[in-house]
């Protein structure tokens, strides 16, 4: 059963009201193949905290809290994370008190500012823990997810407030300065929730609008949910750049001693290979996916749900399927020709080999 918390703000008369509230930006960063917890939290020269999770997420493969180097003043970093898997995260929290309307107008201006921030902010950190990343590179990929937080007024319903003011929350939600068509508003205020008669999420692709006293625990799911984003953008791009070689003939001159029978395979394995990759996808992903536990909470469960619909990983988690069944069945034609030449080779040396003891044979 949710608790609740009554923490409300005045709400004034006028057509077009003041709310108050918070951004949340979530930026994350693909940095390099694998950092190494191990030796980084023995350095002497780098600040790191175990990260303390809402009850939803199991207490293992848990990113670490990491110290920002030269951060600014007026910044307004919450946190910055690294991960296992090569990745960083850093969390905004801007707060606001204006008309949804004006809000609107600011919103993409402010959205602009924290993306070159987290890219300033990332690179600070990527630089001090660089020697303990796997493939170092800055950086792969990159991911940006906003949480639009309104404080409650004991006064306006969550069903009031989207009458109201839908208009406003569909742009905020797509980032445009004008108001979208009803049709499109429809859309968009389709992927609504809320547990207590005041209460009023939405969720969308970009960005999400809460509702709620106590969202604080949800944040941590689009926190999350921006993680796994980012990695399936990584790999999809990663697989995608593999199929366009294979798409464009770009196929490798492959050393003579690939086709040599026993050793060949340590020079040329495209079924190896493929299995190593098709691991690593399945050990992050296995990692993010089973991270999140329910325990009965239906109604976290749900946003949970609509978020992963909403950012479509899904999708993006068969499109990967799909790109590696792909590359499977090329790499096995690779397989195959090569396998053939080296039976081909074995087969010339076997007669060769003979052919040498006939003429030995007749010499004697």
């Amino acid at each position: 059963m949710k608790p609740e918390i009554n923490n409300a703000n005045a709400l004034t008369d006028t057509t077009q009201p003041i709310f108050s509230g918070h951004i949340y930006i979530f930026s994350a960063f693909d940095v390099g193949f694998d950092i190494d917890f191990k030796t980084l939290k023995i350095a002497k020269d780098i600040k790191t905290e175990h990260v303390h999770v809402s009850k939803f997420f199991k207490h293992y493969h848990l990113p670490l809290e990491i110290e920002l180097p030269e951060t600014s003043e007026n910044s307004r970093y919450i946190s910055s994370k690294i991960h296992p898997f090569g990745a960083i995260s850093l969390n905004y929290k801007i707060p606001f008190t204006e008309t949804l309307t004006d809000l609107r107008t600011n919103l993409l201006r402010i959205d602009e500012k924290y993306q070159r921030q987290s890219v300033n902010d990332a690179y600070n950190i990527f630089k001090k823990i660089k020697p303990f990343i796997v493939k170092p590179n800055f950086y792969h990929m990159k991911s940006l997810y906003t949480v639009i937080q309104l404080n409650v007024n004991k006064n306006i319903t969550g069903i009031e407030l989207k009458n109201t003011h839908g208009h406003d929350i569909a742009a905020l939600l797509r980032f445009e300065t004008e108001s979208l068509s009803d049709f499109q508003k429809e859309i968009i205020l389709a992927s609504s929730i809320g547990y207590f008669k005041k209460d009023l999420i939405i969720i969308d692709n970009q960005a999400t609008f809460i509702y709620d006293p106590q969202y604080k625990e949800l944040l941590d799911f689009f926190e999350f949910g921006n993680i796994q984003q980012l990695e399936l953008h990584y790999f999809d791009k990663l697989l995608d750049k593999q199929l366009s070689t294979l798409y464009e003939r770009k196929t490798q001159t492959l050393p003579i001693l690939s086709y040599m029978p026993f050793i060949g395979s340590r020079y040329f394995d495209p079924i190896g290979d493929l299995n190593k990759l098709k691991v690593d996808i399945s050990v992050i992903t296995e990692r993010l996916e089973s991270s999140i536990k329910f325990g009965g909470e239906s109604y976290f469960s749900d946003i949970y749900t609509m978020m992963i619909k909403q950012m479509d990983l899904r999708s993006w988690q068969k499109s990967i399927d799909k790109k590696l069944n792909i590359l499977k069945e090329i790499r096995y034609v690779y397989q195959n020709k090569v396998d053939a030449n080296r039976e081909d080779l074995i087969s010339i040396l076997i007669i060769t080999l003979i052919m040498i003891e006939v003429f030995l044979a007749l010499m004697k």
